[in-house]
């Protein structure tokens, strides 16, 4: 596995050069970095990548906001190009704006026609495509996102995973049963108590690690703060979340 950190993690910290120091400081492999406020063109994308690089940290993919659906072509190729100027994997994106219930079949096959343009595109870029595991999105369940993938049809194709730590059993079914498609994993180990609220389980997210490493999970682990975490902006947090999921799946360095 790969671990690291997203930026948006830091919104508050508008310096690049100090979150690339904090990923050093966390021994992370790997920094996600986002399109909403450290990486939003090419100039941008050229100076992280060369931070990264000097630091010996990969830049595991962009987090864009565009969302599938939208038909919009020409700001998708600039995202392209912006993630291709990071030398990174893959792109972040949205799945369409509602959920798949909601999803009427006029709406679902304009989703799944630009969701074919836009993994086309990508592979001009040597790119993945990866939504988000979201509510109000079309990947807002597992069946919904097998039936897609199965249609788009396509290798560049993929998903991110991510909980809300509140249904294990929908979580672990959902890693064995996307495991394949599985590029990256957001984790918030540190806000887990805000995301269940009354519903707290302190063992939750150390049961969803340990069913990465059994199905044999060998992507990028990214702790993603919001909120309180990301608003404060506390490195200490970050470094002891990293080195916590690190032991426990193994890969302490």
């Amino acid at each position: 596995m790969n671990y690291g950190f997203t930026s948006t993690s830091f919104r508050q910290i508008k310096s690049v050069s100090k979150i690339v120091s904090i990923a050093r400081a966390a021994n992370a492999d790997c920094i996600e970095w986002g399109g909403d406020i450290h990486v939003k063109n090419l100039s941008d994308a050229e100076r992280v990548n060369a931070l990264c690089e000097g630091a010996g940290i990969n830049i595991s993919s962009y987090g864009s906001y565009y969302r599938i659906g939208s038909g919009d072509s020409s700001e998708w190729e600039r995202i392209c190009e912006i993630a291709a100027a990071m030398k990174c994997g893959s792109v972040r994106v949205w799945l369409g704006n509602k959920d798949s219930e909601k999803t009427d079949e006029a709406e679902y096959e304009k989703l799944l026609d630009d969701a074919k343009n836009v993994c086309d595109k990508a592979k001009e870029y040597s790119l993945i495509v990866c939504p988000e595991c979201h509510d109000k999105t079309y990947n807002n369940n597992t069946d919904a996102f097998l039936k897609i993938a199965k249609d788009i049809d396509s290798e560049n194709f993929k998903t991110y995973f991510q909980s809300r730590y509140k249904k294990l059993e929908y979580d672990l079914d959902r890693i064995e049963r996307t495991l394949p498609y599985i590029e990256s994993v957001h984790i918030s180990y540190s806000e887990q108590t805000r995301e269940q609220l009354l519903k707290q389980n302190p063992s939750y997210i150390d049961k969803l690690l340990e069913k990465l490493t059994q199905c044999g999970f060998d992507g990028n682990l990214l702790v993603e703060y919001t909120y309180l975490f990301c608003w404060a902006g506390i490195p200490k947090n970050m470094i002891k979340d990293i080195e916590k999921i690190r032991r426990k799946t193994g890969g302490a360095k």
